[in-house]
């Protein structure tokens, strides 16, 4: 999070939340997982109900209820789903030519030392 140190006679007044939200799903003993990162901005106008930051749980609840009333978390849900479901069954794979993706350079043979 980031926050002015103080405005409007308030102190650590966050003006922006950075978050994560994760999905992930589990088939046929693969883990496919996806993640959507963003951030959010707010501004505290004098006079406005503030809430003081603390390093608490209870805070991080409160932050969290700010992105759940911002963000459209049910887009971001069926974005993660419909994410998930191409990862467990893909209807497109990348094509190359061999020029674009050539094979890797042959290793060199090993010799094993004698003892």
């Amino acid at each position: 999070m980031q926050a002015h140190i103080e405005k409007d006679g308030e102190k650590n007044v966050i003006y922006t939340v950075h978050y994560r939200y994760e999905g992930s799903e589990e088939s046929s003993g693969t883990v496919y997982y996806d993640t959507i990162i963003g951030n959010q901005n707010y501004e505290y106008k004098a006079g406005e109900t503030f809430v003081p930051y603390e390093d608490t749980e209870a805070f991080e609840n409160v932050v969290i209820g700010w992105l759940e009333n911002s963000l459209d978390v049910s887009a971001m849900q069926a974005d993660i789903a419909a994410n998930l479901q191409s990862q467990v069954t893909p209807v497109n794979e990348d094509l190359y030519f061999t020029w674009m993706n050539p094979a890797p350079a042959p290793t060199p043979d090993v010799e094993e030392e004698e003892e």
